[in-house]
């Protein structure tokens, strides 16, 4: 690699770009209800707005993943910087619901953009030791989600309106854009760039299965986040502060991923993670008071790893898919995400209006369908159980056509 080029500190301004994705989803999380309050939307609705911010990344991932061979990460970041931009500044002048689906997907551009340069840019980077370093990179999805969660509560609680919450993500856009466009980005030395090839190992049996897991296993990690603040908003709990520690917990272990990955191979991450956010779902569906707090934190541990893992899985078992297999992997998890949001918004509808209609207050009835959704989404990682389990039992026979990684 060109001397000149600094892997750090293209590492670095990777992860401010990651922190201002995270922090779109953290505070969008806080100032959900407020949207609602102030274009008088239903949480159907706001499943939709969430929706398009989710569907706006798979995009993103489709469209950079083809071009990434032709166009390389800086241009791509430099999509990414004016689509956040753009998306950012609309949703603080919008005037209603069809604004926030427009500048919704204009954010989850920018996110699915900042994926579809950086995963491959680290991939390619770090060769010996992909899983490891993309599980790195992405500590600062949970990281800036535990940012953007204590900024969200901290303005807040100072009264400061949802407009200038969004406005402040515009503070990190910033810093990463100018530290992307002044650093020279290294040629592509150990991803496949012939598209062609990549394509045609897109229908490779383990790709689509992959593919078809990372639906599971991104709804798994997302739903529960996304709508926190509207599940357990009247629980007795602090929303925003379980989602800064959850993402917290996510955000270290995450960091000191290495040790494990290389003792149980992603394989039995995977599984393992599956098991551990099945569990954890479940408790907290039916856990009362403080003890929301155990299944919050379980829940920590077991979604930490499933992105970058999955990411990472498709490097290293799946070399030929290059850099569009890593992009759509992750656009198929969102994608995933995007179509079940108003699914997730209907149920708590539901739930609540069946409720209500049983005699329960607005608080208890928002409570009951809170939990409600909650049980409905631990079918999703318990699905994976099987899935990666499958996969387990097939790992001596995938280490074969595995790219050798440093111990």
């Amino acid at each position: 690699m060109d001397n000149s080029i600094s892997k750090n500190k293209l590492f670095t301004a990777s992860c401010i770009s990651l922190i201002v994705t995270a922090m779109t989803f953290a505070i969008r999380a806080g100032i959900l209800t407020d949207l609602g309050v102030q274009f008088n939307l239903n949480d159907t609705q706001l499943g939709y707005v969430n929706s398009l911010a989710f569907f706006g990344f798979p995009v993103a991932t489709v469209f950079g993943g083809l071009l990434y061979n032709v166009l390389g990460a800086r241009k791509l970041m430099i999509i990414a910087f004016v689509s956040h931009v753009l998306g950012l500044v609309m949703t603080i002048y919008a005037g209603g619901f069809t604004a926030l689906l427009v500048s919704s997907f204009f954010i989850g551009f920018a996110n699915g953009s900042v994926e579809a340069a950086c995963n491959p840019l680290i991939a390619d980077m770090y060769t010996n030791n992909r899983t490891a370093m993309l599980n790195k990179f992405h500590v600062w999805f949970p990281g800036g989600i535990v940012i953007g969660a204590l900024t969200s509560k901290f303005m807040t609680d100072f009264g400061m309106g949802w407009e200038l919450q969004i406005a402040v993500m515009l503070i990190p856009t910033a810093i990463y854009g100018y530290l992307f466009f002044k650093e020279e980005f290294p040629k592509s030395e150990h991803i496949e760039t012939d598209t062609s090839v990549n394509i045609q190992s897109l229908f490779n049996p383990l790709f689509l299965f992959i593919a078809a897991c990372m639906t599971l296993t991104a709804i798994s990690e997302f739903g529960p986040q996304q709508w926190i603040e509207r599940i357990l908003g009247n629980s007795g709990v602090k929303p925003m502060l379980i989602l800064a520690m959850v993402t917290g917990i996510m955000a270290l272990g995450r960091y000191f991923a290495g040790p494990i990955i290389h003792k149980l191979n992603p394989i039995g991450v995977l599984l393992m993670s599956a098991i551990l956010t099945t569990v954890a779902v479940y408790s907290m569906s039916i856990a009362e008071g403080s003890m929301i707090y155990f299944g919050a934190i379980l829940f920590a541990f077991g979604v930490c790893y499933f992105w970058p893992t999955m990411i990472g899985f498709v490097s290293e078992y799946l070399p030929k898919t290059g850099a569009l297999g890593m992009s759509l992997v992750g656009g198929v998890g969102m994608l995933s995400t995007a179509i079940w949001q108003p699914v997730i918004g209907s149920w708590l509808d539901a739930e609540k209006a069946i409720a209500l209609s049983s005699g329960a207050a607005e608080d208890a009835a928002e409570l009951i369908a809170g939990k409600a959704a909650l049980g409905n989404m631990a079918y999703f990682p318990l699905a994976l159980i099987l899935l990666f389990g499958i996969l387990f039992a097939f790992r001596k026979k995938l280490e074969e056509s595995r790219i050798p990684q440093a111990g």
